[in-house]
Parts: structure tokens; sequence; C-alpha cells
């Protein structure tokens, strides 16, 4: 697992009323040392709002960052599994997605084995509307 992954942070511009238990933290930007044009970011982002679209259930816009790096990936919080997230991280050639579970936030690895590293409580790491930075 890549470092900068237990660097994130995540910020949003919008309250969420409530947070499920369970969730993942998917995004559709190039992966680690990918080399995307932006017109590829725009419809991996497309595709991926297609995806979430046919799902019914909560969603919540965010964005994770790299303190050190100022990098950031505008994604989505989605109440689905580790299992679908994964799936669908696949399809957008994602090397990891995070995943959410009772404030614990891991990563959980794109590739077959999808082998999961817990990195701390996401409320640690998620700075609330306005607080980002």
């Amino acid at each position: 697992m890549q470092q900068v992954y237990r660097e994130t942070r995540f910020h949003s511009e919008q309250t969420s009323k409530a947070w499920p238990e369970r969730y993942v933290i998917i995004t559709a930007w190039p992966p680690l040392h990918a080399d995307w044009s932006e017109a590829r970011i725009l419809a991996a982002e497309a595709q991926l709002r297609a995806s979430l679209k046919t799902m019914d259930g909560w969603m919540h816009r965010l964005t994770g960052y790299s303190p050190r790096t100022g990098h950031a990936e505008l994604g989505w919080a989605v109440e689905i599994d580790s299992t679908h997230g994964v799936e669908l991280g696949r399809k957008l050639l994602q090397d990891a997605i995070f995943l959410v579970e009772d404030d614990l936030l891991w990563v959980v690895d794109c590739d077959e084995e999808a082998a999961m590293t817990g990195i701390g409580h996401f409320r640690e790491g998620f700075d609330a509307p306005g607080e980002s930075g």
C-alpha cells in the first residue's frame, strides 16, 4: 500500500445529517503514477456518476487530499459494501478505495486479493465544512 493513502484527509463543502455505519469512498481520478488527460478524467467521473445513479442509497460528495503535497481528488462516500466498492474501483482503474466501518478507516486494494489496511479513525481525518487545509 502506498504511504500517501495513510496521509489522506477528507473534507466536504456540505454537511451530512447522518453518516451510515459502513460506506466506501471512491474517486474516478487517475491512480498513482498515471497521467490521464482532463478528458479522460471527466469521462471516468461521468462513468462513476452513472454507476452511482443506479444505486438507491446514501451518498455524500467529499474530497480526499494530502496535507503534505496538496493533491486533492473529488470523490464520493457511498453506502455500499466493500466488495461492490472494489468492483467499481476496478472498473474505474483505481488502485484502491477507502472503507469506513464504525468510524474505522481502511484502505482496500482493488487487486484480486482486495487486501485491507487499517489507517485510523475517519472522523480524526475529516475536516468539517469550511475547515479543510
